[in-house]
């Protein structure tokens, strides 16, 4: 219900474009009256106000007590001196332009063109005529309707820059030739007509453009053109290159027919998969040979350092020809060990995905609809590394006939999980080949007790194989016993090389933040016991807690890839790798963690 009083119209219009933010009375009056405001201006607003109340249902809300009426989530409430209207988010058309007229400019600044003359077209068709419709503006509106329509021609420009970047100069060229009779002396839109003519080939009438530009300028402003525009007309007479249209969409992945883009973020593979071709194999089967009607999910499971996210991503590469509809990628724990907000994750994959803004104020539930209706039957393939829990697995599940190759740290259960893969450590054989490949028999040859005792030392975990090896690659006057005299039994001892590179005690840190403080003394107290097996009685005597409860968290701590459990004869005894043993040393002592 709009007021039909012009007074009530304009009253209305300043607090609305004001709104959640208090209008002072002396500024409500120089809008009404000017610099002529009769001596019952103050009497006459309040009346206004009375009848605004009265006639849209709000609500005055008294020393701060919301008092919702009917329908309405609004209130308009007096304050010292002024009126506060308060307006829910998302009520006013001016603030949500003008939101997405900022988004839609960040994006293009980053070079995400389809995304931003999506989010521009749709900050856009919020305009349905000028600023305040019917509204008489007073000179507080008036100035408000100036900005407003600054904004919209700068969203405009930014939005026909964007279609220019993608290549769609031809479908500019009426649009443009509109504008720039409505607006002869806008200098942005005669270069944009002018370099689009350009790109169409006709190169004469671009040519025209710009003297008919110079023409307008000199009669109505007695202006030469621009810099820009000068140098923009001396580019197109030398048939400069870079005018040229670009050959390929920036800041998305080729564009299908149906305007969506497909992404390809899967991460380069870094070098042979040694020991895992057979799994390898079994997880590319059950990808590609069939045609599934629901998306299915391929689990790979393992203990830190085990190679498992090399595992997924020489995985992804094998079969991602079956999946055209693209790859995207996330990884789900931080390097500090938080997780990655499954929101965050959506939001990105949607504007991989585009066209068309992704709000940030919508909720999880909405995106994982929208990212499921998105993904729907377009046959793409999901790689998500360090999953730490089922939920973020539902919350990322693509649509129909799309996969997920996922990497884990702890066994997980989900309905959709077609394979699970367990990656263990590799074998003292294997290990030792890649040693002698990379670093030379000759080398090695010398010290043979010394090869197995780097072996055991790394526990046939692939990422502290790296680190032994990368390190003697950078020392390579070293022996083997300099290496292991330097370690001293201490994985933590072999520092990465480089800056960055995957650290084994940092991996092992972030499996143990996902621990409870029981389950985190548990691991410290049977990684530093001298047995190199503990049963369930004797982890109950060192824990000082019943075998009902050691067991259960002898259990998690499997279930974490922390803990191997070992079948002797119907009983359970639990072990620690080699390399876990010395980094638990560096935990709180379980006095402390269970605080």
């Amino acid at each position: 219900m709009t007021p039909s009083a012009p007074k009530l119209r304009q009253v209305f219009a300043l607090l609305a474009i004001e709104a959640n933010r208090a209008v002072r009375t002396d500024q409500l009056i120089e809008e009404l009256w000017e610099e002529r405001p009769p001596l019952s201006a103050v009497t006459t607003l309040q009346t206004y106000i009375y009848q605004l109340r009265k006639l849209l249902c709000w609500s005055q809300s008294l020393a701060g007590t919301h008092e919702a009426t009917g329908t309405s989530d609004v209130t308009l409430r007096t304050t010292p001196g002024g009126y506060v209207l308060h307006l829910p988010d998302g009520a006013l058309d001016a603030v949500e332009f003008e939101r997405l007229a900022n988004l839609g400019r960040e994006q293009l600044s980053s070079g995400f063109f389809e995304r931003a003359a999506g989010t521009l077209r749709q900050a856009l068709s919020l305009w349905g005529g000028r600023a305040f419709g019917a509204v008489s503006p007073g000179p507080l509106l008036h100035a408000q309707l100036v900005r407003l329509e600054e904004l919209r021609k700068l969203a405009l420009d930014h939005r026909i820059e964007a279609d220019l970047q993608l290549g769609r100069h031809i479908d500019l060229i009426g649009e443009l030739t509109t504008l720039v009779t409505q607006q002869p002396t806008h200098e942005r839109f005669q270069g944009k007509l002018m370099l689009g003519l350009y790109r169409a080939g006709r190169r004469a009438e671009a040519l025209q453009a710009y003297q008919r530009a110079r023409s307008a300028l000199a009669s109505e402003l007695g202006l030469e053109p621009s810099a820009e525009l000068r140098r923009l007309h001396q580019a197109m007479l030398a048939a400069d290159p870079t005018l040229d249209a670009p050959t390929e969409l920036a800041g998305c992945a080729p564009v299908t027919a149906g305007g969506h883009c497909q992404p390809d973020q899967l991460p380069s593979e870094t070098g042979p998969l040694l020991g895992r071709q057979e799994p390898l194999d079994e997880v590319c089967r059950a990808l590609t040979g069939h045609d599934r009607r629901t998306p299915v999910i391929a689990l790979t499971v393992g203990a830190p350092g085990s190679g498992k996210s090399a595992f997924v991503v020489h995985a992804a590469h094998r079969v991602h020809g079956n999946y055209p509809g693209g790859t995207l990628f996330a990884r789900l724990q931080r390097a500090d060990g938080t997780l990655m907000p499954t929101a965050d994750v959506l939001r990105d994959f949607l504007r991989a995905l585009g066209p068309g803004p992704v709000h940030d104020e919508v909720c999880p539930e909405e995106l994982q609809t929208d990212f499921r209706n998105a993904t729907a039957r377009r046959k793409l393939l999901v790689v998500l590394d360090d999953v730490v829990d089922a939920e973020q697995l539902t919350a990322l599940l693509p649509g129909a006939g799309c996969a997920v190759i996922a990497s884990s740290r702890r066994l997980l259960w989900h309905p959709a999980v077609v394979i699970t893969t367990r990656i263990a450590p590799l074998a003292d054989e294997t290990c030792r080949g890649m040693l002698v490949d990379v670093l030379g028999a000759d080398r090695l040859r010398a010290d043979s007790t010394g090869l197995g005792e780097l072996v055991r030392l790394s526990g046939g975990l692939p990422m502290a194989l790296r680190a032994v090896v990368s390190l003697l690659q950078l020392r390579p006057h070293w022996p083997v016993a300099k290496l292991l005299t330097c370690a001293r039994g201490d994985v933590r001892r072999i520092a990465p090389t480089t800056a960055g590179a995957p650290n084994l005690a940092d991996s092992v840190a972030r499996s143990v933040r996902l621990l409870s403080s029981a389950e985190r003394a548990a691991f410290r107290t049977v990684s530093t016991a001298s047995d190199a097996f503990v049963s369930v009685p004797r982890a109950a005597k060192l824990l000082g807690v019943a075998e009902a409860e050691a067991e259960l968290l002898l259990e998690d701590l499997v279930e974490f890839q922390l803990v191997e459990a070992e079948d002797v004869g119907g009983i359970f005894r639990y072990s620690v790798r080699t390399p876990f043993r010395s980094l638990a040393t560096s935990l709180p002592a379980p006095e402390a963690v269970c605080k």
